[in-house]
């Protein structure tokens, strides 16, 4: 899975706050997978090569490979959906398995959004 988040920008405190935070997005983009979710363009390109990674496990389909989804997402239900119904749409893809469209600013305080989708 993926290790400790560099130092820089981070969204919250501390590592084990951020790596939340991408399990969280993970969980809630493949829960809503034909439609994607609507967040902020840094948590989302923050996002994909997190879930890009866990595509590729997911892919494989080995005990070990779902057990590892299961323990970054920390939900059985969603690692399961993601292992039998998304993965297997991209068995022949080698990668690119997310897109990130920008949808201008957020009325409140003007942070850039953005979807990301499964392509």
């Amino acid at each position: 899975m993926p290790a400790a988040p560099k130092k820089g920008p981070r969204f919250g405190g501390d590592a084990a706050h951020h790596k939340a935070i991408l399990a969280n997005l993970a969980s809630s983009l493949i829960a809503a997978s034909p439609q994607g979710i609507v967040t902020t363009e840094a948590k989302a390109k923050a996002l994909r090569p997190v879930l890009e990674k866990l595509v590729t496990k997911a892919r494989d389909g080995s005990v070990h490979h779902h057990r590892q989804v299961v323990a970054f997402l920390r939900d059985k239900d969603m690692a399961h959906k993601l292992v039998a119904e998304i993965a297997p749409q991209y068995v022949d893809r080698p990668g690119g398995y997310l897109r990130i469209l920008k949808l201008g600013t957020r009325p409140g305080d003007n942070a850039p959004m953005a979807r990301i989708e499964f392509v």
